[in-house]
């Protein structure tokens, strides 16, 4: 497993409550600390060309500043029209104060 996890940051750099960016080869994924836990998706909205790291989180749930749509974070859901596709969601493993990524594993792997 350890062959195909990728260290993003430390844990210390996304605040509780908030969203980062980051570029992991081809991939643009949106980091979410939702109270002290760790998910990842796709950073792009699934209705627009709109970067979801730019949203509002509340809870577990991102709104896309675009058109309004949101999604669950944890489980990439689509929540709120006009979005009806759910993103892809990437496992997240925190390790020695470090988030790290499976891009290979969604979050219920």
């Amino acid at each position: 497993m350890a062959d195909t996890l990728i260290s993003l940051c430390p844990t210390a750099d996304i605040p509780e409550n908030s969203i980062k960016r980051f570029e992991v080869g081809n991939h643009m994924l949106a980091v979410y600390n939702v109270g002290g836990a760790f998910y990842a998706t796709d950073d792009e909205c699934t209705h627009g060309a709109a970067s979801l790291s730019d949203g509002m989180l509340e809870d577990d749930i991102i709104e896309c500043t675009m058109h309004f749509g949101a999604f669950n974070c944890r489980t990439g859901e689509a929540v709120q029209a006009p979005c009806s596709i759910a993103l892809r969601t990437y496992k997240v493993v925190v390790q020695d104060g470090k988030i790290l990524v499976d891009l290979e594993k969604t979050a219920q792997d």
